[in-house]
């Protein structure tokens, strides 16, 4: 009898996700990183120009059988950008860095057409530096986690996208001023425009 209820379990498992609706896809966009330079432990920058950078990655979108949402993992890399004034020299300086996002999102579909989805950002920064040439060996803590939350709409193939990023804590950085090691932080604010395209 055990042997039969373990069957059926195993057979009404696997026929839904069978049944699950499953979608992958790549994308690519902009991101408008906002308010991304704070200070530490001492006042290094004087103020912080946002930049647009760049995303391209790829997801996975899967439907979550019987309560009626989807999850939609995605695998991302992100290039930002922020101009920021150097107050040793008075000169301004871009300090850029690349990123992987592993965003996991919870979502659900309005309208036939419309998404809107929140979820937790998992990010692991591969590096960062400045153009200014005073400004040496900038480390950053690799990994820190966001949270993300937006909508966009689907037609056909096509999809575009709107979201928000906030960084639930900052990414503690460092680099030599001479042979003083200066502390910043470099948190990750964004609003994220996504274009995607199912295959």
């Amino acid at each position: 009898m055990k042997k039969v209820i373990l069957i059926l379990c195993l057979t009404f498992g696997l026929s839904q996700i069978a049944n699950a609706q499953v979608a992958f896809g790549v994308k690519g966009g902009i991101n408008y990183n906002s308010n991304s330079i704070k200070e530490v432990q001492t006042d290094v920058f004087d103020g912080a120009k946002s930049r647009t950078g760049y995303h391209a990655g790829i997801w996975l979108r899967f439907k979550i059988p019987v309560i009626g949402f989807y999850l939609r993992p995605e695998l991302v890399y992100t290039n930002l950008e922020n101009e920021v004034r150097y107050k040793t020299s008075g000169n301004s300086t871009d300090y850029n860095f690349q990123k992987i996002d592993i965003p996991v999102l919870l979502g659900k579909k309005i309208f036939g057409v419309g998404n809107i989805y929140i979820g937790p950002s998992f990010q692991y920064v591969l590096d960062s530096d400045f153009s200014f040439s005073d400004i040496k060996d900038v480390k950053s803590d690799g990994f820190t986690v966001g949270l993300q939350f937006g909508g966009g709409i689907e037609l056909g193939k096509l999809g575009i996208d709107v979201r928000w990023e906030r960084a639930f804590s900052g990414i503690e950085s460092t680099f030599l001023s001479g042979t003083v090691e200066q502390k910043f932080d470099t948190r990750i604010n964004q609003i994220i425009i996504g274009l995607s395209y199912r295959l």
